[in-house]
Parts: structure tokens; C-alpha cells; sequence
């Protein structure tokens, strides 16, 4: 059964593609036809896509790896900083930091530095120094904050690229590529599939859109996180189980072994 339905997707206007002199030829296999000048997508494609990439989704965040979110976009910004924070997944929604995949030693040293003066805060160390060096180390921290904020807690690059417009976000994409981590977007009309693992033939434009594709996202990536914790909390038993074991094992060994050490008494002991 698919994870959204075909009236939900025209209600959200996720067929709505760009003008027609706007196309790009190699989204026809996901163009269902064109009305006013406008390219048509068509939804069923839509549906078979999406649920495919919620499959590898799913998958990315049971083995309890990170996908990274990018959406720099006026419409998406908030959309994507609501939805993809309360699944606990990184995002950027400011400026791409060139080389934040390809160089990504230099973003953790940045992150590293946010910490630090977090750390000094904390601490109240930060009062210990001049009005000046106050105020100039608190514009680095807001401005390491707005832009690195949501990733500070990754420790590697992600599992995978999730990208609202391919277009505008082409570095992450090309970095993505270039070093091999799997992309899943939201692919218009205008825009080439074909860069993309996991393209998802849909309105990248319309905040409507954004949010219903983003909510059955959000919702594969909750289940694969589910299934992760299920698993550990059986994990926990039946490795409990198997020392428990091992320890009866041990201690059958042991007093085996001391057995085997107290020796008989002979007749001239008895004696």
C-alpha cells in the first residue's frame, strides 16, 4: 500500500510543474501532459518514487545513520527546520557552506569552535574577558550557530542527501556525487533527474507540496528509527541470555576442572 494518496498529492498541488519552454527533456518519462503552457507531472509516477525512496529511507535511518537535509529556499526553510528537527536529522536551511561534504575535517574544526565558546559560556570563563573580545566572540558563535547550528552533531558525512531543489542546491548535489552519497530530491520540470539516486518527480515550489512530501518522508524515517529501537530492546535480553549462559558454561568448566584435581585417597593414606 502506497504512503500517500494520488487525491492528497492534487490537493497539495504536487503536480504543478514550470512553464512549458522551461522543461527539462529529460523529465518526460514523469510529465503526464501540459495545460495553459504549464507541464503536468504525473502523480502516479509521483507515488511510485516517493515510495521507493521512503523504502531506502527507512533502511538509512534503521541502521541508525544520519541523512542530511538541505533546503535554502525562502518557501522551505521553516517547513523543513519544523519537520526535520523533530525527527532528530540534520539540515541546512542557510547558505551551503562550500565544501561542507568534500571538506568536511574544515566544518567539524568550525563546529568544534561553536562548542568551545558553548563551553566558556557554560563555564564562566566568558566573563573573564574584555567587553570587546565579548562581543566579537559572540558574533562568531551567531554566526557559526546560523549556519552550522543543526549539524553540530555530526560526527561524519551523512548516509545520504535529501535536497528540495536540485537546482538551487547544485554544490551539495555535486559534492554529494563527487564522494558518492546517495541523493534524494524534489525534481520539477525544469530539472535534470538523471543527477540524482532518488529523484521524486514533484512541485519544489509550492510550500503545500514541500510540506505533504516532507511529512511522508519524515514518517518512513520515523518508522526506520522505531524499528532500530524494537530491535536493540530485544538485543538486550537475549544478550543477557547468551552471558548467562556463557557464565553457567564457565562455571560447569570450572568445577569440572576441580574435579578432575582432588585425587582419589590410596590404601596408604588410609592407613
Amino acid at each position: 500500500m502506497s504512503r500517500v494518496t494520488f487525491e492528497q498529492l492534487l490537493e497539495a498541488g504536487v503536480h504543478f510543474g514550470h512553464l512549458k519552454r522551461k522543461w527539462n527533456p529529460a523529465m518526460a518519462p514523469y510529465i503526464f501532459m501540459e495545460k495553459n503552457g504549464i507541464h503536468i507531472i504525473d502523480l502516479y509516477k509521483t507515488i511510485a518514487k516517493l515510495d521507493e525512496a521512503c523504502g531506502a529511507l527507512k533502511q538509512i535511518a534503521k541502521s541508525g545513520r544520519k541523512v542530511l537535509f538541505v533546503a535554502t529556499k525562502k518557501q522551505a526553510k521553516e517547513i523543513v527546520a519544523e519537520k526535520i528537527q523533530a525527527i532528530n536529522m540534520p539540515y541546512v536551511i542557510e547558505r551551503w557552506p562550500g565544501g561542507m561534504l568534500t571538506n568536511f575535517s574544515t566544518i567539524r574544526k568550525a563546529v568544534k569552535k561553536m562548542s568551545s565558546i558553548d563551553r566558556m559560556a557554560q563555564e564562566g570563563t566568558f566573563s573573564n574577558l574584555s567587553k570587546r573580545e565579548r562581543l566579537q566572540i559572540t558574533r562568531q558563535h551567531e554566526k557559526l550557530k546560523k549556519n552550522l547550528g543543526s549539524i553540530a552533531d555530526m560526527s561524519r558525512t551523512p548516509a545520504a542527501l535529501f535536497v528540495i531543489d536540485i537546482l538551487k542546491e547544485h554544490i551539495s548535489v555535486k559534492e554529494a556525487r563527487k564522494l558518492g552519497i546517495p541523493v534524494f530530491a524534489l525534481v520539477d520540470t525544469n530539472s535534470d533527474p538523471n543527477i540524482v539516486d532518488f529523484p521524486i518527480p514533484a512541485n519544489d515550489d509550492a510550500a503545500m507540496s514541500i510540506s505533504l512530501i516532507l511529512d511522508v518522508v519524515t514518517a518512513a524515517i520515523r518508522e526506520g528509527a522505531e524499528e532500530r529501537k524494537q530491535d536493540k530492546e530485544k538485543e538486550g535480553p537475549e544478550k543477557e541470555k547468551q552471558t548467562a549462559d556463557a557464565e553457567a558454561h564457565a562455571e560447569g568448566d570450572d568445577a569440572k576442572a576441580k574435579k578432575s584435581q582432588v585425587r582419589r585417597p590410596r590404601k596408604s593414606d588410609k592407613a
